[in-house]
């Protein structure tokens, strides 16, 4: 745990930030594991303008304490609400006395159970001294648990701030909700993930992958929804078609289906063709070894990896779910394919290893794509309306 200590200045609305005033600010989530949604919050963290806004970050499982130190190191101070179960509604307490303890003047909520418990636990603070609550809304909601599409649906309007990753998250959030919630786009630093390219021949090295190798990887946790099942066969395919090309495939990754996923790799024949490195920290780092970026997933918000990806300059092979066609034009960026299509996934892996110059291609254009994902960008605007809330409570 730390305690936040002054960052660079930045300029407000007001007039600039008032370094004795600073507007008290609490994330809260459900963990803090290596998920997409928990890394926006630590790339929000970096571009955060420490002297205008003082932010705790809240999360609810113990065991998920990955990004702990990153937050901390970019000046945010953590407290972990010990929601040992999931419905263990102590941690509603919990939170409730961390809010009047600290003056909160904004709860922003990331993860949509812990969203509809927070509303009603804001609710309970007297007005005068009740923060503002702002929700972003990471993944579609039909992917929700019925129960916390029920509760979100009868308690969003509690919000004062609604805000969507993507268009397509945005519009399966129910035609009331639609008027109320704002489109912006989570980024990533920029230049701390194209630095990482420049540890490509390393990390090929440290995998064992050689020069002529045509790399296709994916960064995903082992779930159903990104469809693991899928790549395996379709690398099964590609491996078979282009025998006589170095295509190789590299998967980055944890989460509950692990060992049936590796039983699925056992089974499949493909060896060394198929590296599974487990959980990385520096999945960026390992991602400037790949030629080619994957996603096989069957749902999808807008997925931080694929915005790494891009920034990188890696042509993309991707399902066309969720938020990814907002980020990638199919024959632009990369190729898009239905779902559960591992024939066609591999007749794009084998196209784009067969033409290095249509790589290139794609890839300059993913990295100019990439620019649009300026984390810099979305902090501004959450900023700006973490202003807005907090001027109102004045």
């Amino acid at each position: 745990m730390s305690t936040p200590t002054p960052g660079p200045a930045g300029p407000s609305e007001a007039g600039g930030p008032d370094p004795a005033h600073p507007i008290k600010v609490l994330w809260l989530i459900k963990g803090l594991g290596p998920g997409g949604a928990e890394r926006l919050l630590a790339s929000q963290a970096a571009t955060t303008d420490h002297r205008a806004f003082a932010v705790t970050a809240a999360y609810l499982v113990p065991w998920k304490d990955h990004l702990v130190d990153d937050l901390t190191a970019q000046h945010v101070d953590v407290v972990c609400l010990d929601g040992e179960r999931e419905w263990d509604l102590r941690w509603a307490h919990r939170l409730r006395s961390l809010l009047v303890r600290r003056e909160i003047d904004v709860v922003h909520v990331h993860s949509p159970y812990v969203a509809a418990l927070a509303r009603l636990v804001v609710r309970t603070i007297p007005r005068r001294s009740r923060p503002a609550i702002v929700a972003t809304e990471h993944n579609r909601w039909p992917r929700h648990a019925r129960v916390t599409r029920l509760a979100n649906r009868l308690t969003i309007f509690l919000d004062d701030a609604d805000l969507a990753v993507s268009d397509d998250v945005r519009t399966t959030m129910g035609p009331r909700a639609l008027r109320r919630v704002e489109v912006v786009v989570h980024g990533v630093d920029l230049a701390a993930v194209r630095a990482a390219a420049a540890h490509r021949t390393e990390v090929r090295a440290e995998l064992g992958i050689d020069d002529a190798d045509v790399v296709v990887g994916i960064v995903a946790n082992f779930r159903a929804e990104k469809a693991y099942d899928t790549l395996l066969a379709a690398a099964v395919e590609a491996v078979a078609v282009a025998a006589d090309r170095p295509l190789r495939f590299v998967a980055v990754g944890q989460g509950p289906l692990e060992a049936d996923i590796r039983a699925l790799h056992a089974a499949s024949g493909l060896g060394d063709r198929f590296l599974l490195t487990g959980y990385r920290p520096d999945a960026v780092r390992v991602m400037a070894a790949f030629d080619v970026f994957t996603l096989t997933s069957r749902h999808e918000g807008l997925p931080v990896a694929l915005m790494d990806a891009l920034v990188l300059g890696l042509p993309v092979v991707a399902t066309r779910v969720g938020g990814i066609p907002e980020a990638v034009t199919d024959g632009i960026e990369g190729l898009l394919v239905p779902v559960d299509d591992p024939v066609r996934l591999a007749a794009g892996y084998v196209e784009l290893a067969a033409d290095p110059e249509r790589r290139a291609a794609m890839g300059a254009a993913a990295r100019r794509r990439g620019d649009d994902f300026d984390v810099a960008r979305s902090t501004a605007r959450i900023e700006a309306i973490y202003r807005e809330l907090a001027s109102r409570r004045s």
